[in-house]
């Protein structure tokens, strides 16, 4: 399935949506049994999200193609490549796996400081002694990869899509990447939930773009008034995208997911609701309470 799990929010309150909090550990697992049931093996977590890796460990994902990020490399760290075999030694234990499918450095631009090299060099090693199966690196905007890829040609990329952010495609890369053999892993298609939010619930620092917020609303009334299936359809329809990382608080959003994948239609016609526009497509520069 095209589907991935991720996993930010069983170890973090996580996402400008969520009113619930953390994920407890017992709505985990049954998260886990049911996604494993409908056909999903792909889970997408990370160091940086608490205590995730642990909470898959004691739940079991035996099974399951694990895809894992190295942390941000801390200022004065001499040896990139001991930063990740440390890294990978500890996440492997965390979940209780002897191989992850996927370790990518969950900040990119480490690749670009003075040990990006043996950064690289550390990924490549996992990979050769079998720990990885593939190696890459996650971004935040695709602006930084002609030099990324001088220094390291991944087999895995993760990368922000959705139909407010669409620019992996219009800059090309997408169709580079995935003709150069790479996969491809779409993350945030909702914008961490902003982009299901009512109206009425969208914090106030989104007003500046209403008139894109009228265009998205167009566009999901011309769709049956269902945010989450233009979503969903939207990215479905890019043949490029290997994964789509999709993150649940509990049983009832992943029933939700489920539930509308399999009635998604793509959807196309969405150039106008691009936006390079920084302040609304990268979350971390979003000011909001």
């Amino acid at each position: 399935m095209k589907l991935a799990l991720g996993t930010a929010q069983f170890g973090l309150n996580y996402g400008v949506a969520n009113i619930d909090g953390r994920t407890s550990l017992s709505e985990v697992a049954r998260i886990i049994h049911r996604a494993r049931q409908a056909g999903m093996d792909t889970l997408d977590t990370a160091a940086a999200y608490g205590g995730s890796e642990h909470v898959l460990g004691e739940i079991g994902v035996n099974g399951w193609k694990v895809v894992s990020k190295v942390p941000p490399m801390p200022d004065g760290t001499s040896d990139g490549n001991q930063w990740v075999h440390d890294y990978v030694q500890q996440s492997l234990a965390r979940l209780r796996v002897a191989r992850l499918e996927g370790l990518l450095l969950h900040s990119a631009t480490d690749l670009l400081k003075v040990q990006g090299s043996g950064l690289a060099k550390g990924l490549q090693d996992m990979q050769a002694e079998g720990l990885v199966g593939q190696i890459g690196f996650s971004i935040y905007s695709p602006q930084d990869l002609p030099d990324l890829l001088q220094v390291l040609r991944p087999n895995l990329i993760q990368a922000p899509f959705s139909v407010f952010d669409q620019r992996l495609a219009q800059s090309g890369w997408l169709d580079r990447l995935t003709d150069a053999g790479v996969e491809i892993h779409a993350r945030s298609i909702f914008l961490q939930g902003l982009l299901l939010m009512t109206r009425a619930r969208r914090p106030a620092f989104f007003d500046r773009w209403n008139e894109l917020w009228r265009r998205w609303e167009t566009l999901v009334d011309a769709h049956g008034g269902n945010a989450l299936a233009v979503c969903l359809g939207f990215v479905r329809a890019q043949s490029g995208i290997a994964r789509i990382v999709l993150g649940v608080d509990n049983l009832v959003h992943l029933e939700q997911l489920l539930a509308t994948w399999q009635e998604a239609v793509s959807v196309h016609g969405t150039a106008e609701l691009a936006c390079d526009d920084l302040e609304l497509v990268e979350p971390f520069r979003w000011k909001v309470a």
